[in-house]
C-alpha cells in the first residue's frame, strides 16, 4: 500500500543579495525610509538603475524529484548540507508549499523537524501535548489516554505545567518526539533534530520508531548524518545532492554510494544561506590553512577551525562548539568554549585541532553556537569536509591506520 507518492516535485527559493552589511539597525532603517520618501516627492520617476540595490537569484532546493514510499517501510534520507533533505520534510508536513509537482500522502502526518516546529513557547508542556494532539485530528479522550505514557517517555514530569520556552533543548526534543510517536500517525517524520539529544535517547527514540513500524505498520522517514543510525534502522535510504534524487533503494547500497561521493568532496569553506536569531548570524566557517602553496592537508599539521559572526545585541551565555563526524556519521570528538558574553559587532572563534589527532580519512565538521549549553541558538550541519592525508615521509605503516582517530600520545618505556 503506497503511503507517500511524490512526482516530479521541485522547490524554488528566491535569494536576495544586498550590497549594505549584514546588519543594520532600527535607526538606520527609519532613516533610509524617510529618506526614500524624501527622493520620491522630489523625484517621482527615477531612472532604473537608481531603484534597486540588490540582486535576486533562483535557488532549487529541489528539483524535479518523484519516489514512492510504502506502508511501514523506514527510510533514511542521506545527503550533505543543503542537499534538500529538510525541505523535502517540510513539504510533507505541509509546512512549505512546492514550487511543482505532486505530492500525494495517505494517512496522517507527524513530524519532528526543528527544534520548536509544532510547539506554542508561550502554553506549558501539557498544554501542547493537547495542542498537537488536536492539530493531528485526534480527539481529548484519544489524547488522555496516551498521556501518562507521553509524559513518561519524555522525562518532563516536573516541568509539564511550565511554559515549554523555558526548556532546554534537549527537554524540547524529548517531548516533542513522544508526542510525535504515541499519537498514532500513520507516517511520522523525523529530521536531524535528535541529534540534539543524549546518546541514551537517541537509542530509546530508535527503539520507539522501529517497535512502531513493525508492531504497528506505521511509516517512518528518517533524515540523519548517522550512517551508522540509518544503517541499523532503515530498510531503505534516499540520497539527494543539490536537489536532485541521486538515488533510493536497499540501504546499504546507497550509504556506499554517498560514501563514495564523499571522498572526492572537499570543503574548507561555508559561505551558504546565513544561520540567524534575534541575537546572531553565522557569516562564515573556515578552514584557515597553514600552507597557502597547497590545497592538501596532512594528518601532522594542525587545523584551525574559525567561526566569524556578526552580533546583533549584547547577549550573554555564548558558547561556540564544533562536532567531528568520520564518513560514517560517528562523532569523532567535540569541543566548545566557556560561555561568554558577546557585544554588538563581529567575532571570531578559533578552535586548534592539533596535529597527529585525527586520522588519514574524510571528516565533515558541524558548528553550533548555543546559549548556556542548553540552548543551539544556529547550527550548521556539515558546515566544512576535510579530506586528511597520510604524512609524505610516512611512519612505516602506509595504510589507514585503525580507528576513528590516531592521536601521537606521549608513552613512557622502562627498560630496566
Amino acid at each position: 500500500m503506497s503511503m507517500i507518492k511524490v512526482e516530479n516535485l521541485s522547490k524554488k527559493y528566491i535569494l536576495s543579495h544586498q550590497q549594505q552589511g549584514s546588519y543594520t539597525a532600527l535607526r538606520d532603517v527609519i532613516a533610509t525610509r524617510f529618506k526614500a520618501a524624501g527622493r520620491r516627492v522630489l523625484h517621482p520617476f527615477p531612472p532604473k538603475e537608481n531603484l534597486a540595490h540588490a540582486t535576486r537569484e533562483d535557488f532549487w532546493a529541489l528539483k524535479d524529484i518523484s519516489f514512492e514510499i510504502g506502508q511501514g517501510d523506514r527510510v533514511g534520507i542521506i545527503g550533505r548540507n543543503g542537499a534538500g533533505k529538510s525541505t523535502l520534510l517540510k513539504i510533507l508536513s505541509r509546512i512549505t508549499e512546492p514550487t511543482g509537482g505532486r505530492v500525494g500522502i495517505n494517512g496522517r502526518v507527524a513530524s519532528l523537524l526543528e527544534v520548536g516546529t509544532g510547539f506554542h513557547p508561550e502554553l506549558t508542556g501539557r498544554e501542547n501535548i493537547y495542542l498537537n494532539g488536536a492539530i493531528l485530528g485526534m480527539h481529548s479522550v484519544e489524547i488522555k489516554s496516551k498521556f501518562d505514557e507521553i509524559v513518561a517517555f519524555a522525562e518532563v514530569e516536573k516541568f509539564l505545567d511550565t511554559p515549554v520556552k523555558h526548556f532546554s533543548s534537549g527537554m524540547y526534543v524529548r517531548l516533542a518526539f513522544a508526542v510525535a510517536a504515541h499519537l498514532e500517525p500513520e507516517i511520522l517524520l523525523v529530521d536531524e533534530v535528535l541529534a540534539v539529544g543524549d546518546t541514551s535517547f537517541q537509542k530509546k527514540c530508535l527503539g520507539k520508531m522501529e517497535d512502531v513500524s513493525k508492531s504497528e505498520g506505521r511509516t517512518i522517514l528518517f533524515v540523519s548524518h548517522n550512517l551508522t543510525a540509518v544503517q541499523n534502522f532503515c530498510d531503505k535510504a534516499m540520497y539527494l545532492h543539490k536537489g536532485s534524487l541521486m538515488d533510493i533503494g536497499q540501504t546499504h547500497r546507497v550509504v556506499e554510494q554517498y560514501l563514495n561521493d564523499c571522498q572526492s568532496v572537499a570543503n574548507l569553506i561555508w559561505q551558504g544561506e546565513h544561520k540567524e536569531n534575534e541575537f546572531l548570524k553565522i557569516d562564515s566557517v573556515q578552514i584557515v590553512k597553514q600552507r597557502i602553496d597547497s590545497d592538501e592537508l596532512f594528518i601532522n599539521e594542525d587545523i584551525e577551525v574559525k567561526i566569524s559572526v556578526d552580533v546583533f545585541t549584547e547577549v550573554a551565555g555564548i558558547a561556540f562548539e564544533i562536532f567531528v563526524y568520520n564518513a560514517e556519521g560517528t562523532v569523532a570528538f567535540s569541543s566548545f568554549t566557556e560561555t561568554m558574553t558577546l557585544r554588538k559587532g563581529r567575532a571570531e572563534a578559533t578552535c586548534v585541532i592539533p596535529g597527529d589527532t585525527l586520522n588519514n580519512a574524510h571528516y565533515t565538521v558541524t558548528t553550533v553556537i548555543s546559549k548556556d549549553y542548553s540552548y543551539w541558538l544556529v547550527q550548521i550541519t556539515d558546515a566544512l569536509a576535510l579530506e586528511l592525508q597520510a604524512t609524505p615521509e610516512g611512519l612505516g605503516w602506509q595504510g589507514e591506520w585503525p580507528g576513528v582517530v590516531r592521536p601521537r600520545l606521549r608513552w613512557h618505556v622502562d627498560l630496566s
